[in-house]
This record gives structure tokens, C-alpha cells and sequence, in this order.
């Protein structure tokens, strides 16, 4: 089992043609995910090699999931062209769109939102500015390293990619059911919530790893929903213990005003729920740890 991603995904990649695109496609493939196109209006009817596949670009994404039967899109469009992929890939219903672009206005993340959320929510959103999202061994959809970790029974949601590496790294002898980065920024597609819902009704996962930061309130309104709807085990990390009051930290959402979205009211809040909060990344995996073994 996996959460939003298996072997069985197909996947095509919006900006597969450019630098960026290439890259991680061919990062990808290597990590066994089936891509089965690419999508560049401008590139439609050629093919593109990497490492001895050839991989078909459509001209749009409607097109490409009626000639491949895909239903997983990655994202590598720059941040002035993404709100109108984003926008055709929720138009094509798509199930799952990961956009792995920064840079993104707001403005455009909320419009996007908001117009999936219109057509019936029939397109999940992961991201944007968000490493995509791995069931190591079956697929990824992303920039994840796919080397840092091997199959498992912890579920990892993470607002920063950085961490979501180091703790798939930590905790690299026990393995990941999935690890998802649902990304930094004030508006976004997948939530902490969403995850956590998904990683409780997953039977192959049996501890949840939950990374936040400071800003914002989601890691408050993930403390909330523990405490009513997960009966698993959910071990957390804030980061920014040491960021100062009122500076812009990293990420886009990571602002700090007063006591409101510090580390410290946000650790608070999770131990409140029950769930046991590491100081530090290897504290978290080492809490983990101890956990599992009973």
C-alpha cells in the first residue's frame, strides 16, 4: 500500500523538455516510476530519449492522459506560465498534480486552488514549491532522492524539502510506506491533514513522521485533528526553535508575529494531541525509533 502513489502511476511531466524537466525525469525513471510523456505545446508529435526510453510529448495534458492512460502530472513549468499548466491539468481531471515549481505568486497558488476546489476537487494538488512526493521502490513524483531510503512502515508528511530528506535518511533502516512534502509556501494544495488521513487509513503504515515549521497555523490545526481522528503513532518536528520574532525565515509562510505560529506554541499544540516532538531532526527519528520498538 502507499498514499496517492504506487507501481501502478502513470506519469507525465509538464516542462519535461526543459533543463529542469530532463533532469529529474531521467532521476525519476531511474527510481522506477512508469512516465509515460511529456507535455510541451510547443514540442507536441516529437519524442524525446533519455537513457534508451523514448517518451512521447503531447501537446496538452488532456491529450496525453487519453493516449497513455495517465493519471499522476508532475510539474517543472516556470512560476509566470504554471497557474495556466496548473489550471489545464485540473481541466483534464487529472487525479494528481504535483507542482514542483517555487517562485509562484500567491495570487496564483489561491486561484488555482480555488478553481480546483470549483470543478469538484477531482485533482489533488501537492505543492506548490514542494519536492513532490515518493513510495520508494514503486514511484516517485519529483525532485525526492531516491537513494536515501528503502520500503517501510513510516509515513513522512513535511512542509520543508531539506528535512523530508534528512529524516528519510535518519530513519533510512526502517523504511517509508510514502513520503510526501507538501511544500512551504501560505497556500497550498495538500495539507498536514490531509496526509495524516491518508497515512491512518493506510494499513502498511505504522507510525506517521510529521514535519512543520514556523508561521502560519497548520501545524495547530494538525494537532487538532490527531487528537480526534489518528489512533496511530505521530511523532513531530517544528522547525525555527531559534528563528527571530518577526523576520521572514526560508519559506514564504515561515513568518513569525508575537507568540502566534512560533516553534515553541506549535510544539505545544502536537504534545497536547499526544503526538512527541523532537527538538532536532535526529532527536524526532530518534523518538521514532523508540516508538517502533515498543
Amino acid at each position: 500500500m502507499a498514499i496517492f502513489l504506487n507501481k501502478d502511476s502513470k506519469v507525465i511531466v509538464q516542462g519535461m523538455t526543459g533543463a529542469t524537466g530532463m533532469k529529474h525525469t531521467k532521476l525519476m525513471l531511474a527510481d522506477g516510476s512508469n512516465i509515460v510523456g511529456g507535455v510541451n505545446p510547443r514540442k507536441a508529435g516529437t519524442s524525446v530519449d533519455i537513457d534508451g526510453t523514448e517518451i512521447p510529448v503531447f501537446g496538452t495534458v488532456a491529450e496525453a492522459m487519453e493516449k497513455t492512460g495517465a493519471n499522476v502530472s508532475v510539474l517543472f513549468v516556470p512560476p509566470a506560465f504554471a497557474k495556466a499548466a496548473v489550471v489545464e491539468a485540473i481541466d483534464a481531471e487529472i487525479p494528481l498534480a504535483v507542482v514542483i515549481t517555487e517562485g509562484i505568486a500567491v495570487h496564483d497558488s489561491a486561484a488555482f486552488w480555488a478553481y480546483a476546489k470549483a470543478k469538484g476537487n477531482k485533482t489533488r494538488i501537492i505543492g506548490p514549491n514542494c519536492p513532490g512526493l515518493i513510495t520508494p521502490g514503486q514511484s516517485n513524483a519529483g525532485i525526492i532522492p531516491g537513494d536515501i531510503t528503502k520500503p517501510g512502515r513510516i509515513g513522512l508528511v513535511s512542509k520543508s524539502g531539506t528535512l523530508t530528506y534528512q529524516m528519510m535518511y535518519e530513519l533510512r533502516d526502517i523504511g517509508f510506506s510514502s513520503a510526501v512534502g507538501i511544500g512551504g509556501d501560505p497556500v497550498i494544495g495538500t495539507t498536514h491533514i490531509d496526509a495524516l488521513a491518508a497515512f491512518e487509513a493506510d494499513p502498511d503504515t505504522d507510525l506517521i513522521v510529521m514535519i512543520g515549521e514556523i508561521g502560519g497555523d497548520a501545524e495547530e490545526r494538525a494537532a487538532d485533528f490527531i487528537k480526534a481522528n489518528v489512533t496511530k503513532p505521530v511523532v513531530g518536528y517544528v522547525a525555527g526553535f531559534t528563528a527571530p520574532e518577526g523576520k521572514t525565515m526560508g519559506h514564504a509562510g515561515a513568518i513569525v508575529s508575537g507568540s502566534s505560529g512560533t516553534a515553541q506554541a506549535k510544539k505545544e499544540a502536537l504534545e497536547a494531541a499526544g503526538v512527541k516532538v523532537g527538538k532536532t531532526p535526529t532527536e524526532t527519528a530518534k523518538l521514532a525509533r523508540e516508538i517502533l520498538a515498543g
